[in-house]
């Protein structure tokens, strides 16, 4: 063997008990899992002893914002150091391609919030158009540059985004699209899925995807099923039609024939609190009919996006330049506000919003850091003014870049959700910010020290399967998701009696404890708790 992984404690990702074995890698694949035992134990070039540390398959990141992480930072230890070997990128509908030059503009700026590039950003070359163009940049991202490997720090899979899609055929208008257009996002979405795309995301609280009516996304999603992809929506709200929202994607995908995985499938704001069984009995009903219905969440209560995501739709209309016309103008700034704190905007999931539940996480503009960490009612009283002025100034003045986090969620409903039976792992984690949300660097680790450990909501072996199994059986990944032999060895060792999340709402960007090696192909990229020179990620695309 290159590799033994000597008397570890098996955690295999099917759910089952756990084990004790000697586990050998060759060429980056397990070749041999001897059970103690069972017989001589197997020789390798190199020993690793793992008594005392649980041996489970990588944890797969099901909703990741690293899209531009990923091509900046060759050692990702955000998600490097919690075990994650696989992140599902091209979340929420908005994503770098398919594009061409007018939409990968809009597009930069649009979601500068969430992964930096926006104007002046020269950190990435956009060099790429299609899909299949951005994941051979993956795959050769750090090439000649002196790591170990060529390509990136995990392995990547990527959703077609709609809104980009929607963006690049119809533009930012607010209107059904027409035979052409739609034929045209429908063979952008084919191509993309030809080039290795897993599936289609949606951002239907985002603009320009949420301008899409029930038919368009159907036909869209008809054309995923037809390269056994996956629909994964942010769906329409998450608030005070959240249980409608989540009917309707079921409905939707039903006609369309599509696979089903729900985004953060969270019950947020004080409407829907203890409202968690009500939504598993709706993915029960539709799960029992025959449904082929995921889903993930982080083990936190509070979301995170953009400030300008908070808006109503009708202000998003037309692009960011359009929304920063529109606040300047004071007369349709204050139609905003009362759609804002009055009637419950759209992008604020239909419920008034409350400013003391709105923190700032990160801004663009290094000027603007005094507002980071303080929620909008604590910046807007230290300032005397009411907290749509502030709000205002600063998304004026971050040009839209701002990040928040929105503090509207229920402990009660993460638990209750994360013991579905077709629930998995996924951070959402945005990485920008001087304080951007703890689940980014702490989600999978919060998951097994916290959740299985401590408060025994999973047991070891079943959060293990929710991280692993669960999602490569959504991707429809062969040869991944499990310590099996053939498989891959992208393998994660961890201590149970010591692993958690460092990372906290104070100091957001702190490693894990307790998991000391961390492989992909068989190949250390963590080990004895530090980031290797070892580049072994690359792209997962759907297989033909």
């Amino acid at each position: 063997m290159d590799l033994v992984l000597r008397d570890a404690r098996v955690i295999d990702g099917t759910g089952g008990p756990s084990y004790r074995a000697d586990v050998g890698v060759t060429d980056g694949r397990i070749a041999e899992i001897r059970r103690e035992g069972e017989g001589p134990r197997p020789a390798g070039a190199r020993v690793v002893d793992a008594a005392g540390l649980a041996l489970s398959p990588g944890f797969i990141d099901m909703h990741a914002h690293s899209d531009l992480a990923l091509l900046r930072d060759p050692e990702h230890t955000a998600k490097a150091a919690q075990g994650v070997t696989l992140e599902v990128i091209g979340q929420d509908g908005l994503s770098y391609a398919p594009v061409d030059d007018r939409t990968l503009t809009h597009v930069r700026q649009a979601i500068n919030g969430w992964n930096g590039g926006g104007e002046g950003d020269t950190s990435v070359d956009f060099d790429w158009r299609t899909v299949g163009e951005y994941l051979d940049r993956l795959d050769h991202a750090f090439e000649g540059q002196g790591f170990d490997g060529p390509g990136i720090a995990v392995n990547a899979a990527y959703l077609v985004p709609q809104g980009t899609v929607r963006m690049f055929a119809v533009g930012w208008d607010d209107r059904p699209a027409t035979g052409a257009e739609l034929a045209r996002m429908k063979r952008l979405v084919a191509d993309s899925m030809e080039q290795g795309a897993v599936g289609m995301s949606s951002g239907l609280t985002y603009t320009p995807g949420m301008y899409a009516d029930d038919a368009e996304l159907t036909e869209l999603c008809r054309v995923v099923a037809r390269y056994d992809g996956y629909y994964c929506p942010h769906h329409r709200s998450y608030g005070a039609g959240a249980l409608e929202a989540y009917e309707e994607m079921v409905t939707l995908t039903g006609t369309a024939g599509c696979a089903l995985h729900l985004a953060h499938a969270t019950m947020n704001f004080a409407v829907n609190e203890g409202r968690a069984p009500d939504l598993l009995a709706l993915l029960d009903r539709a799960l029992d009919s025959g449904a082929d219905i995921s889903l993930d969440t982080y083990p936190y209560t509070p979301g995170c996006t953009t400030l300008v995501a908070m808006l109503p739709s009708w202000a998003s209309e037309g692009g960011p330049d359009a929304i920063t016309e529109r606040l300047r103008d004071p007369a349709t700034a204050e139609r905003i506000r009362h759609h804002l704190e009055v009637v419950g905007a759209d992008g604020c999931h239909g419920v008034p919003i409350e400013w003391d539940t709105i923190e700032i996480s990160g801004v663009a503009d290094p000027a603007l850091t005094r507002y980071v960490g303080r929620t909008v009612a604590e910046s807007a009283a230290s300032a005397g003014e009411p907290p749509w002025t502030t709000a205002r100034r600063l998304l004026i003045e971050d040009g839209l870049g701002t990040t928040i986090l929105q503090h509207v969620g229920h402990e009660e409903n993460v638990r209750r959700i994360m013991r579905h039976r077709v629930h998995t792992g996924g951070s959402d984690g945005i990485l920008q910010g001087a304080k951007p949300h703890p689940r980014a660097y702490g989600t999978f680790p919060h998951y097994l020290g916290r959740y299985a450990r401590e408060l025994g909501i999973l047991t070891l072996e079943e959060c293990v399967a929710h991280l692993t199994s669960r999602p490569a059986a959504r991707l429809r990944l062969p040869d991944r998701g499990l310590v099996r032999e053939g498989y891959r060895a992208d393998l994660v060792l961890f201590d149970p009696d010591t692993v958690a999340a460092g990372s906290t709402f104070e100091a957001p960007r702190t490693l894990p404890v307790g998991i000391p090696h961390v492989l992909i192909d068989g190949r250390f990229v963590i080990e004895d708790g530090r980031r290797t020179d070892v580049l072994a990620g690359r792209s997962v695309r759907r297989s033909a």
